[in-house]
Formats: C-alpha cells, structure tokens, sequence
C-alpha cells in the first residue's frame, strides 16, 4: 500500500515539472496566443540546458526566451517569424528540431552514414573471419587425413 502511494506521488512529480518552468507571471491571458507560445516554446531549445525545451526549463535565460517570443507573438507575429526572429538573434541551434539544409547534412545524414560504415566493417570482418577459419579447418583436415594414412597397416586400397 505505501509503495503503490510513493509511486503515485512520484508520477505525479514529476509530470508537474514540466508545467513548473513557465511562471504564472509569463502566461497570456489569450488562451489562443498561450497555446501558440506553448507550442513554439516545446520546439526551442534551452541554451543553458541544451536538452531541454524552454518550456521545460527553468533556466534564466530559457524564461527570457519564452518572454521574448510571448512579447513577439502578443505584436501580431505569426509563427514562423517569431521562430525567424529567436534563430536571428540565437542560430539555428536553438531548433530542437533544426531544418534539413547543407549545414545540417551531417547532422542528419550522419546516424544513418555511421550505420552503413558499421555494416560494411562487420560483414568484411565476418568475411575474413570466415575465411581464416575454413583455411584453418582444411588444413586440421589435411594433417588428420595425412595421419590416419599413415597409421594404417595395409596401404592397398579398399577392398573388392
């Protein structure tokens, strides 16, 4: 019974940290331009943080962010140039989610790249691997043959 409540009470802990970070000083009494603040913070980055949200965090700098973009979206800025405006002043990396461009290709494509690399390394060592082994069984074979050949009283061949 006391487990199931410090689990619970746990649970519950840490789900209300996330609504923790944004003060009740910093929420828009427009409920439409509150979730659109909400929704564009979960997509920027905490720069002090760097594995969170601005939304989760409760950093300095992360509540400036999110005053900055309610003050932008409470001027009449749509979305994008809200975003447009924060990666101006901060650079892309405050994308949690960055765009795919030619400064981002390795970022992107380089999981993918590491993968491959992975796979060609490990079926070339299975290979050679493979390779040695059979050389090595052919020649166990070859002195095991040569042995019995020679323990062998009658060297006549088989019998008709």
């Amino acid at each position: 019974m006391i487990t199931r409540f410090i689990t619970i009470t746990l649970i519950a802990l840490i789900i209300s940290f996330s609504a923790v970070a944004v003060e009740p000083n910093e929420v828009l009494k427009d409920k439409s331009l509150e979730n659109r603040a909400r929704n564009l913070s979960k997509g920027l980055r905490c720069l002090v943080c760097q594995n969170q949200s601005i939304d989760d965090s409760n950093a300095d700098l992360a509540r400036d962010l999110r005053v900055i973009l309610r003050e932008r979206l409470k001027a009449g800025d749509s979305d994008k140039e809200v975003i447009g405006f924060i990666v101006a002043r901060y650079g892309e990396f405050v994308l949690l989610d960055p765009p795919v461009n030619p400064r981002t290709a390795l970022l992107w494509g380089g999981p993918g790249l590491i993968i491959i690399i992975s796979g060609i390394s490990l079926a070339l060592w299975f290979r050679r691997r493979n390779t040695t082994i059979a050389e090595e069984l052919s020649k166990i074979e070859k002195e095991s043959l040569v042995s019995l050949l020679e323990d062998t009283p009658d060297r006549r061949g088989p019998e008709k």
